[in-house]
């Protein structure tokens, strides 16, 4: 496989949006090929699931536009410069397929370790790879070991200059349809934190018969994902495939984690974007009781509701992308609470959207909403993408008591959320050797007081201050009870997670009004006047927390209310390339590349006969 040709740049970002130009250019490539006869046909996306084959035509696509440069950092020839642009990237894929979203985007899972060690002959040789169209897939998971990677028993055995790995990886996306694979392999008999190492293996370099495909699994969702695995039987690696200091895989993994947890959860806005879309064509089809279902205050105060928890994933999400950029020592945190709260949070906004469609959001062949119960099942493997819901809870819940609130002074500076959300600030290059396993605080959850403060001196005693300040007391309540919370060896108790869930709530709260404050621009215009979308995810975070305000369904009444009667806002406060439908949008796609397929690639037969 030969190079490709270089992507056209995109233009200089304008710092007063938050649309990357490229983000754009893609979203309108995805219109284009939406349409029929295309790559991402819903007709034909449809088909593949019923199939239970591989979104060929798809991916063909994605690769033709340019997509592998945003896997590889800048640093080794890629485009990838900033994890909230790749994030939107990812998002708007996932917004007109999951199924694409997980086949294409698992080569940055599965490259992460890689760039992480930060070793320049390993990435440069990888970035080649991934820049000529090759998928890598990340194998972490083996039989019957689930998310305890300690539990690994693929072991690498050292033979001569080399190595020599046996065992299984299972299940793992795209194991069998590329040739790279980054795996870890216990490296001591003993296992343990320092016994084990990552590799880089090529498929194509191995002795014949020592590395077999394990058939693709039958799945959910997903259907045409090809979730598979490998059996290797002492296939030989060289030296130079081991990424990172022999015995240190472990650490590498944990640490790669904490980006890709954070990647992850753009296949949850997506998914909300989807739902978003759909329900609000629904709401304004409808008709019940001789007027329109938006009409009713039910399905006014649902709709709000799906719409303040799309909000309120954007704000966290949108903060730890960025927080990978300026605090990168407190990822630890940062990735686990976004990771266990965000597919959370829109399994949620499924829930209620489902709920309104009816029968439109369990049937298949229904015309423009068949696709919803393909997007609800699909989205179930979210949660369990890169460490469950409950192991990343696990993990919060085990640090609780460093970053119990008001246990340390409030961020001030350039640690300060308010200052590295603001439009006009420009992050450094990802910088992974300033991950740590352990972080030092949280200065998200930790500027809430500045923030309150802020606010009220801002707006008085308004509603919305009102808001801030019960969820200033909601917090002060949570580190109180994080404070008599009893030490335990082993698991955490029942207790801590449930004070872990309270935790992440808190956090996103924090990190909905820190987006509030930086950016000027979010408290005007459709969902901003007189603070409506900030009132709307309080009232989701102190409804949770025990909290909820009065007005609350007043609230959750008026964002259905502009969900409707407004088609031409998009549910997003992330820019403004999305289109009236919460998916489609954005102008001027990019060219193809020199030799590539246009938009009008050709069908997954002819594709796989190439």
């Amino acid at each position: 496989m030969t190079a490709p040709g270089a992507v056209p740049r995109a233009a200089r970002r304008d710092t007063a949006a938050d649309v990357d130009p490229t983000v754009a250019h893609l979203e309108t490539a995805l219109a284009a090929w939406s349409r029929p006869g295309g790559p991402f046909d819903p007709a034909l996306l449809a088909a593949h699931e019923e199939r239970e084959s591989f979104p060929a035509e798809a991916c063909a696509a994605l690769d033709a536009w340019g997509l592998p440069e945003f896997y590889v950092p800048a640093r080794h020839g890629g485009r990838q410069e900033r994890l909230d642009v790749f994030v939107a990237l990812l998002r708007r894929i996932a917004a007109r397929d999951l199924t694409v979203a997980v086949a294409h985007g698992k080569t940055f899972l599965g490259g992460v370790c890689v760039w992480a060690a930060d070793e320049d002959g390993p990435a440069h040789l990888l970035a080649r790879q991934v820049l000529a169209g090759e998928p890598v897939a990340w194998g972490l998971t083996e039989p019957g070991g689930g998310s305890d990677l300690l539990a690994g028993a693929l072991t690498a055995t050292r033979h001569g200059s080399g190595w020599r790995l046996s065992g299984r990886k299972w299940p793992v996306n795209n194991a069998t349809r590329g040739n790279l694979m980054c795996v870890l392999a216990r490296t001591e008999p003993g296992g343990g934190a320092r016994g084990f190492t990552v590799f880089l293996l090529d498929r194509r370099a191995t002795p014949a018969g020592t590395v077999r495909p394990l058939p693709k699994m039958p799945t959910h969702g997903i259907r045409g994902a090809d979730i598979s695995g490998l059996e290797f039987d002492d296939a030989r690696l060289p030296a130079h495939a081991v990424v990172g200091p022999v015995g240190g895989g472990l650490e590498l993994v944990l640490k790669s984690l904490q980006l890709t947890r954070i990647v992850c959860v753009s296949l949850s806005l997506g998914a909300g974007d989807h739902a978003l879309g759909l329900l609000r064509r629904f709401l304004g089809e409808r008709r019940l009781y001789g007027r329109g279902l938006a009409d009713l205050p039910h399905a006014r105060d649902v709709a709000g509701r799906a719409v303040a928890r799309q909000f309120l994933a954007e704000s966290v999400a949108h903060t730890a992308a960025l927080a990978a950029h300026h605090v990168p020592e407190q990822l630890s945190v940062v990735s686990a609470v976004t990771k266990a709260f965000v597919p959370s949070l829109i399994a949620g906004q499924l829930r209620l959207v489902g709920d309104l469609l009816g029968a439109r959001g369990f049937l298949t062949d229904v015309e423009g909403y068949g696709g919803f119960a393909k997007l609800e099942r699909d989205h179930q493997v979210v949660p369990l993408f890169d460490g469950s819901t409950w192991v990343n809870r696990a993990g919060l819940a085990a640090v609780l008591p460093l970053l119990r609130p008001g246990r340390r002074p409030a961020p001030d500076g350039a640690d300060s959320p308010a200052r590295w959300l603001r439009e006009d600030s420009c992050p450094d290059p990802l910088d992974t050797r300033r991950l740590r396993l352990m972080a030092p605080r949280d200065a998200v959850l930790g500027a809430l007081p500045g923030l309150v403060a802020e606010l009220a001196a801002e707006e008085g005693e308004s509603a919305t201050t009102g808001l801030a300040r019960a969820l200033l007391a909601a917090c002060e309540r949570l580190g109180a009870d994080i404070g008599a919370l009893r030490p335990a060896a082993g698991p955490p108790s029942t207790a801590a997670l449930r004070l872990a869930e309270r935790y992440e709530w808190c956090f996103a709260g924090a990190a909905a009004l820190a987006l509030h404050r930086a950016r000027p621009r979010l408290r005007d215009g459709v969902w901003g006047a007189d603070g409506l979308w900030l009132r709307g995810v309080l009232a989701l975070v102190l409804e949770a927390l025990d909290a909820a305000p009065a007005d609350a369904t007043q609230v959750y009444g008026e964002l259905g209310t502009l969900l409707t009667t407004v088609p031409d806002a998009p549910a997003t406060l992330l820019g403004g390339d999305l289109g009236g439908d919460g998916v489609s949008g954005g102008q001027g796609a990019p060219a193809p590349r020199s030799g590539a397929p246009a938009p009008d690639v050709r069908r997954s037969d002819e594709v796989e006969a190439a």
